[in-house]
């Protein structure tokens, strides 16, 4: 916080982008290019969507993006989901597989199981 204006965090820029032909200054404390690499991927949305229809309305548009954004973003997450799924399926066999090695182990003396390799 600044001593000048307790209410202002000292630690916050100001980014301006352009999306959709209009400008928008944002306060952040993150990464400004990273808020740049944002504002360029809604605004590409945004113009691939008003190609495909015949609305002009920017309001519209924006909703149509966010609806192609928020679908992007869920596909994923069903996609992690699934993934960690097989992580955990994965992780659970090698468990598996483990303890059968460790118990193996303790029943059959280590000489024993030389020689049976050997054979």
């Amino acid at each position: 916080m600044s001593a000048d204006n307790p209410g202002v965090d000292v630690s916050e820029q100001t980014v301006r982008v352009e999306i959709y032909n209009q400008t928008y200054s944002i306060r952040s404390d993150g990464d400004n290019d990273y808020i740049q690499t944002l504002a360029d991927y809604v605004d590409s949305k945004m113009r691939a969507i008003s190609s495909g229809t015949l609305t002009v309305d920017s309001l519209k548009v924006a909703i149509l993006a966010a609806l192609h954004v928020a679908d992007e973003y869920h596909q994923l997450l069903s996609q992690q989901k699934q993934i960690d799924a097989q992580l955990a399926s994965r992780s659970a066999e090698c468990t598996e597989l483990l303890d059968r090695v460790l118990k193996h182990k303790e029943v059959v003396p280590p000489q024993e199981i030389e020689t049976e390799q050997a054979m």
